[in-house]
């Protein structure tokens, strides 16, 4: 009686022990395993960003006029040549123009080896709120390209072209340094020309860039002040595609042979081989083997120990 009811718990001890064994091999060796993933880049583009603070007449009141035209990310473009807006208490709430031109182009496109950004305008007139008849800012043409290609260093360029008229006085930009205009009883506007920068993937170009601070005491416009950006792309470079090697696995079952596999021996006729270490790793040793052998050995152990019980409560 004593020995039935000992044998099952035995029996039932021996099968959570073989199945705890064969589970933690495959558990520890998966833990290795590796997925690449990749990154497609990024790139963006704008014809016109605005951060300007806007004084009325009475100066209690600031009001923001932060816009954008053409302002895309990839896969994008837009062809829009004109920008309006709308402020509470300038020129009685109706709609002013801020830039108007023949042509606006963003593009913004990524793929897997390639991240580019690109912008150009043509013909353009940029207006801040109280001068409506005098532009700010009167170009040719701008163009600006970021372009990042996987394994290749940035490249960003930015280019003005044509005449450049600030506040009714035309001007020579120099790529040295910012360009200052002052018109008396207007303002003054300081244009930095060109402006690009690369690092090891990224990289950013802008055709120009002004910091404006004016005072027309038109439409209720006591003060204008900020910064403009006219023609900026930007990108950042793809990771590199896999070589084309394959990644080492880390699953016991690859690299194995089948054990009824003849073994290639470098014998002379007639000869018997002898059994070698290569020879045993290619009859399907691997890096489960210890963890066969340590189940083997939980089994010998609580197997061994049952019996030594069984014989014990007989006796």
């Amino acid at each position: 009686m004593n020995s039935n009811n000992f044998r099952m718990p035995a029996r039932r001890l021996a099968a959570v022990a073989t199945v705890t064994a064969l589970a933690a091999g495959p558990a520890v060796l998966g833990a290795g395993a590796a997925h690449a993933t990749g990154d497609h880049g990024r790139a963006s583009a704008v014809v016109l960003r605005t951060g300007l603070d806007v004084s009325l007449l009475n100066k209690t009141v600031n009001v923001p006029l932060a816009v954008t035209l053409n302002e895309v990310q990839a896969p994008r473009s837009a062809e829009k040549t004109a920008l309006t807006a709308r402020l509470d208490g300038v020129a009685g709430g109706r709609p002013f123009a801020v830039l108007g031109a023949e042509a606006a182009q963003s593009r913004a496109t990524v793929t897997s080896r390639l991240a580019e950004g690109s912008v150009r305008v043509a013909h353009a007139r940029l207006h801040v709120p109280g001068l409506p008849l005098l532009s700010l800012v009167e170009v040719g043409t701008v163009t600006a390209k970021a372009t990042c290609e996987a394994g290749k260093r940035p490249v960003a360029a930015a280019n003005v072209l044509g005449a450049v008229t600030v506040l009714g006085k035309r001007v020579t930009l120099t790529a040295g340094g910012p360009t200052e205009v002052k018109v008396p009883g207007v303002g003054e506007v300081r244009l930095d020309l060109s402006r690009h920068s690369t690092t090891s993937r990224t990289a950013a170009a802008t055709a120009l860039e002004l910091k404006v601070s004016v005072n027309p005491l038109r439409l209720n416009v006591a003060e204008v002040e900020g910064t403009i950006t006219l023609a900026r792309a930007t990108c950042e470079s793809p990771t590199a595609p896999p070589s084309g090697h394959p990644v080492p696995s880390h699953d016991p079952a690859a690299g194995t042979k089948p054990q009824d596999a003849p073994a290639k021996t470098d014998t002379a006729p007639g000869t018997k081989p002898q059994g070698s270490r290569g020879d045993l790793a290619e009859t399907g040793g691997n890096p489960a083997t210890p963890y066969i052998a340590g189940g083997a050995l939980v089994l010998v152990l609580v197997g061994g120990g049952a019996v030594a019980v069984a014989r014990r409560r007989r006796s």
